[in-house]
């Protein structure tokens, strides 16, 4: 069995370029990290500067980045595309599995799968008019898990390079089991590199769809890879440190020290690293109480002090125990 291709889902909020960065400079096994997504790219002659800020670099320590686009209009992917490709970018990523009641309702993310002709029309004027390369990421569908069946002749008629799926629905949102045989139903009819994506915590649980889904070898991981730094390098069987709680350390204060840089010392920098703590604490004891610790803090020192708390009091198990296993 070769060596598993593995990537960096995007999460809103958190996986921005200075996660990455960080990220990849500790940790190693990711081949390809996705941003999160951009929308409202309207007809300017360039990016305003937030949004080029926000894209960063093509690439961090060496690992490629795919910028995302959200959107229902094939005129602004293909502005966003330009952009891209003049900035050096390779590939671009249309996302088509955004859960969230606020985007799917205005028929962007997975809001837009129950209209394949819409889909069609979009890839139809996308395909011809961009000179990078494109591919999506969606899900089973938003109401149910069959709309993604009338998609795979769609997608399958156009050069796209790479499809993920989340084998959910949009309306489940993170809740409730994937879908595995539908994800394998697909799987057999699609003519295009397949990226499995949803619900992979720790190598105990790889595994299992490693084998299922032979020869898909291309995996994307998102919640347990915040809970997790070193998961890619477990499932890749990579030499990892034997003091992973001391190198988590240095990772979390090397972010904390990044973020106050790179925002001036604002303190929204505390909301990012909260959200951040609320999936990296399932993998310390006591995980309540570790992210409780976190939750309550509302300046600098507070969270200096918390972490403190957290390394000294608590102990760090990683994605290998049946009890972290059971909280995800």
């Amino acid at each position: 069995m070769s060596t598993p291709i593995i990537y960096l889902a995007p999460f809103q909020g958190i996986t921005g370029v200075t996660f990455r960065s960080v990220y990849t400079k500790h940790f190693d096994g990711v081949d390809k990290l996705y941003t999160p997504f951009f929308t409202n790219i309207h007809n300017d002659s360039k990016l305003p500067k937030r949004k080029l800020s926000d894209l960063g670099s093509i690439s961090e320590n060496g690992v490629e980045v795919v910028p995302q686009i959200l959107g229902k209009d094939a005129k602004e992917i293909i502005r966003f595309a330009g952009f891209c490709h003049e900035l050096g970018f390779k590939e671009l990523n249309w996302n088509l599995g955004g859960p969230y009641p606020q985007v799917a309702n205005k028929k962007r993310g997975s809001g837009l799968m129950p209209y394949p002709e819409l889909i069609k029309e979009i890839l139809e004027e996308v395909m011809g008019s961009i000179s990078l390369r494109f591919s999506v990421k969606c899900r089973l569908g938003y109401f149910k898990n069959d709309e993604i069946l009338p998609l795979v002749q769609v997608f399958n008629s156009h050069d796209i390079s790479e499809i993920t799926v989340h084998a959910r629905i949009g309306k489940q949102l993170y809740a409730g089991p994937t879908d595995p045989e539908m994800f394998e139903t697909v799987a057999k009819q699609l003519n295009i590199p397949l990226v499995y994506n949803g619900d992979i915590f720790s190598l105990k649980e790889f595994l299992p769809l490693q084998t299922r889904f032979q020869p898909l070898n291309r995996w994307m991981i998102g919640r347990g890879l915040l809970a997790d730094p070193f998961l890619p390098a477990r499932i890749k069987g990579l030499n990892i440190e034997d003091d992973e709680q001391a190198l988590i350390r240095k990772f979390v204060d090397d972010l904390y020290s990044s973020y106050r840089k790179q925002m001036n010392d604002s303190l929204s920098v505390i909301g990012i690293l909260k959200e951040y703590w609320s999936y990296l604490a399932n993998s310390f004891d006591d995980s309540h109480k570790v992210f409780k610790k976190l939750k309550k803090v509302n300046d600098f020192e507070g969270y200096e002090d918390a972490v403190s708390s957290v390394f000294n009091n608590h102990q760090w198990s990683g994605s290998g125990t049946d009890e972290i296993e059971k909280r995800d």
